[in-house]
């Protein structure tokens, strides 16, 4: 798309956090392996259980459908090279598979969530470009020290609409909620500000 920045960006998973209040309701957190910015990402529960497993280095007794997924493709000699979060359209992200069979790359459209509970899997990097980053990524002023890898969290506060907020008091509720590491709710705050512009 013109003006936009295609520069790719390596992401990490950062986060997986769990909202009890919220029905179904998970946000995957993805930081950039080279800088301070974090791209929160809200998935179902199916979807976010398939990659705590694998982040929690369970075993499951039989393969969940995303280890089917992967078991199959390895089977036909298809590997996940990587995972591209390719664009955000009215607050959802797009995704592709980026795969390769004999030499020969393909790339298969995903859901973001799906995308990330095979990338897991297949150990393949994550990207994004800059444009995406730019439109919903959000900085957190923390130290090296801080920047690990955080468990599995249960929120269990509960959260308003956030429709009954200005748009001044959204964004000072987002300060604080990055600062005290609630991705879930910033990404939820982040969403509602997206949609007022």
């Amino acid at each position: 798309m013109p003006g936009q920045d295609n520069r790719l960006i390596e992401l990490e998973i950062i986060a997986l956090s769990h909202s009890v209040t919220q029905s179904q309701n998970y946000a995957i957190v993805l930081g950039e392996i080279d800088g301070k910015r974090r791209l929160p990402i809200v998935i179902g529960g199916f979807e976010a259980q398939a990659i705590a497993v694998v982040l929690e280095r369970m075993t499951p007794n039989r393969p969940l459908t995303h280890d089917l997924f992967k078991n199959t493709l390895s089977s036909f000699g298809i590997e996940i090279k990587e995972i591209v979060i390719s664009n955000l359209v009215d607050g959802i992200f797009y995704s592709q598979l980026i795969c390769e069979k004999d030499g020969e790359i393909l790339k298969i459209d995903s859901r973001t969530s799906d995308a990330l509970a095979l990338a897991v899997r297949f150990e393949c990097p994550v990207f994004t470009y800059e444009f995406i980053m730019e439109a919903a990524g959000v900085v957190l002023e923390e130290t090296e020290e801080d920047m690990v890898k955080k468990p599995i969290a249960k929120e269990q506060e509960s959260t308003k609409s956030f429709t009954q907020y200005s748009t001044q008091e959204l964004e000072s509720m987002l300060k604080k909620v990055l600062e005290e590491e609630n991705y879930e709710k910033a990404a939820n705050i982040r969403d509602e500000l997206n949609r007022r512009k």
